[in-house]
């Protein structure tokens, strides 16, 4: 019998490795002039001392909810929340201290062209990338191989999920608040370029690139990782399921192994061609990586003796992650008809750009869900409520390129933004515009896979709940629309994706108005700023966003702990139950919604400066459009997607409690 948690952890280091092999080669970069280094050293330094607060004021609750869970309901579930928190959190500082060092050497070697450029910058994103994946692996592995049983690994998914949702909620307060308040006054007011190193909010919108999508998309795909495979783990144990496939349990660890060495292959295919097509370049180790996958999981479906329908069900998962890569491309890419029409009803201003834009948002949640809803049905077909977990795991099994993608543009966003600053030549910065365009897509297909991966996991999850309560009380227990529990459960589940969303838009409107305030400040009382001759004081800025995502991430975690809670004692499992399907539906819709809106106009607002049309008035309503889209898809959007899983596996923690102590006033 083949020992899987020694191979997972053995792939898990070969990911590691790899991702200190490709730090290594950027670090040998040279990093610019003295100029461009004082520019990266300040962003690097912002960023660096963020992270820090932010981590000491999540340990507090992280040490506060282990040591709750170590008398509830054990040592290994407080362990495993503490290992699943703790990798959660080195796996976003990894990826944004790579960012920060990336950047500086992406501007300077642009100045060789966009090919040198493009290899350095997605090195910079696939350390990222590999350090996600071989540390949720990792931690997976190392737990089931001291307690092989999935039941005891919940806790590991519950740290992972919740350390997510502060890394998502901070770090998009953060880098929203400053972005908005940049544009607002620099762009629309004082009519000055992006970037521009007059504006005292620049430093600020640079750092929270990193912290906002490094850091923020690094811990929350650690966590889909992990939650995935604790998904699949758990469904696993099932007695139809153990009875039906070899290895149930281990099963997807061993995807997990093929797809690590498959997304290390992947990433020597992104090379662009001699039409230097971008975006064609990077889907080329998308598709590579997905292509050799696809040949592991038929080996490993083989090797393990296993029906050929489980290998189908793997395949339903690649589908559907290309599938939802197209049709979020289409909605967000400059090419194509949506940002086009957006940027189109700017010309007549800001109200027909924000109703267009909205539009387009609703409208691109419909083939998503219809995908999704076609990969249940497919992957349930072939191999049950297992099938459909397994597809979620496949779909996850790409997630090193795929990290890899989002983290490319923060730092071809930051590269663009240092040669700015540092006064580069312009064809430099035509190379890091090229690149930074495509990185905004990227950043979108990216959001659009994390939500359709999160609800195929959300799904697995609430069956593995389900099953859960059904071992406890030793009979199957039904969700059905007439009993007022359930329907109650399910109106409260809704609501929470709104009042989440409200909670984190309200954040970052009040810090952006902060924002926006001192950069005005600043252009009245500095003399000289304006001209060039005067250095802002950018350290004010970036205090004013971290205070202020620091504070407004504590209520949204709140929100997401207190609700299960308070449902599950107050009115029962079976409210919960309705509880955990509302907000799978309401916060899928939303999250798809208010990402692909977001950006979208944030496009439509690039397609202007692509076309030299910066500070026409189309422009300017196009700029409104974008910060509206800007918390949209960079603060609320995303963050649902950690709210939905952090609901789930509380949910499954607390079921014993819930069950003895709960009381039902319904």
């Amino acid at each position: 019998m083949i020992n899987v948690s020694m191979i997972a952890i053995v792939v898990s280091f070969v990911a590691l490795l790899y991702a200190g092999y490709l730090s290594m080669n950027i670090l040998r970069l040279k990093p610019g002039s003295a100029k461009m280094q004082e520019i990266s050293n300040a962003i690097k330094e912002g960023a660096m001392a963020y992270m820090a607060r932010q981590y000491k004021t999540i340990a507090i609750f992280a040490a506060v909810i282990a040591v709750i869970l170590g008398v509830l309901f054990g040592l290994h579930v407080a362990l495993g929340f503490l290992l699943g928190a703790v990798f959660s959190g080195i796996s976003g500082y990894i990826g944004m201290s790579i960012s920060v060092r990336a950047n500086v050497r992406t501007a300077e070697t642009a100045r060789k062209g966009i090919k040198e450029a493009l290899d350095v910058a997605f090195k910079g994103g696939s350390v990222t990338g590999m350090a996600v994946v071989g540390l949720a692996l990792l931690a997976v592995s190392v737990f089931y191989s001291f307690y092989p049983d999935p039941k005891m690994l919940v806790g590991l998914g519950f740290g992972a999920s919740l350390i997510s949702l502060f890394a998502r909620v901070g770090g998009g307060i953060y880098t929203k608040a400053a972005d908005v308040g940049a544009d607002l006054v620099g762009k629309v007011e004082a009519n000055i370029p992006e970037d521009d190193p007059r504006n005292p909010a620049t430093i600020a919108d640079n750092v929270g690139d990193n912290v906002g999508d490094c850091a923020g998309m690094g811990a929350d795909l650690y966590e889909t990782y992990v939650v995935t495979l604790l998904a699949a783990m758990l469904l696993a144990v099932i007695p139809s399921v153990s009875q039906t496939y070899a290895y149930a349990v281990e099963y997807p660890l061993l995807l997990g192994c093929v797809a690590i060495i498959a997304s290390i292959l992947g990433t020597f295919f992104v090379r662009l061609g001699s039409s230097e097509n971008i975006m064609a370049a990077l889907y080329k180790g998308l598709i590579a990586a997905g292509v050799f996958s696809a040949i592991g999981f038929y080996a490993v479906t083989v090797y393990t003796g296993n029906s050929i329908n489980l290998f189908y069900a793997t395949i339903v998962g690649l589908v559907i992650t290309l599938l939802m890569n197209v049709i979020t491309e289409y909605y967000t890419s400059t090419k194509y008809g949506p940002v086009k029409s957006i940027a189109a009803a700017s010309e007549t201003g800001a109200g027909t750009n924000l109703i267009k834009g909205l539009a387009v948002g609703m409208q691109s949640t419909l083939f998503p869900v219809l995908v999704i809803c076609a990969g249940i049905i497919a992957a349930y077909y072939f191999a049950g409520i297992y099938g459909v977990a397994i597809a979620a795991v496949a779909m996850l099994s790409l997630t090193g390129i795929i990290i890899a993608l989002d983290s490319y543009g923060p730092i071809t966003d930051n590269a663009g933004g240092i040669a700015e600053m540092a006064g580069l030549d312009k064809k430099v910065r035509d190379v890091t515009d090229a690149l930074d365009a495509v990185g905004n897509t990227t950043k979108a297909v990216t959001k659009g896979y994390a939500i359709g991966s999160a609800a195929l996991a959300a799904l697995a999850l609430f069956a593995a709940f389900n099953e859960e309560i059904a071992g406890y009380l030793q009979q199957p227990v039904q969700f059905l629309l007439t009993d007022p529990a359930v329907l109650v459960g399910l109106f409260i589940g809704s609501l929470l994706p709104f009042v989440f969303s409200s909670l984190c838009m309200n954040a970052v409107g009040s810090s952006a108005e902060k924002i926006v305030i001192e950069v005005r400040r600043q252009f009245k009382e500095i003399k000289g700023i304006m001209q060039g001759k005067a250095k802002p004081e950018y350290g004010k800025c970036v205090d004013i966003v971290t205070k202020a995502a620091l504070r407004n991430m504590i209520l949204p975690a709140v929100l997401a702990i207190a609700s299960p809670l308070l449902v599950g004692l107050l009115l029962g499992v079976k409210a919960l139950g309705g509880l955990l399907m509302g907000v799978i539906l309401s916060g899928l819709m939303m999250a798809l919604f208010m990402s692909n809106a977001g950006a979208a106009w944030d496009n439509a607002k690039k397609l202007f400066e692509q076309e030299g049309k910066k500070g026409t008035d189309g422009h300017k309503a196009a700029v409104v459009g974008d910060t509206v889209g800007d918390p949209f898809k960079d603060t609320a959007g995303p963050a649902l997607n950690a709210l939905i899983k952090v609901i789930n596996t509380f949910a499954i923690v607390f079921v014993p409690l819930f069950l003895v102590y709960g009381i039902s006033l319904i």
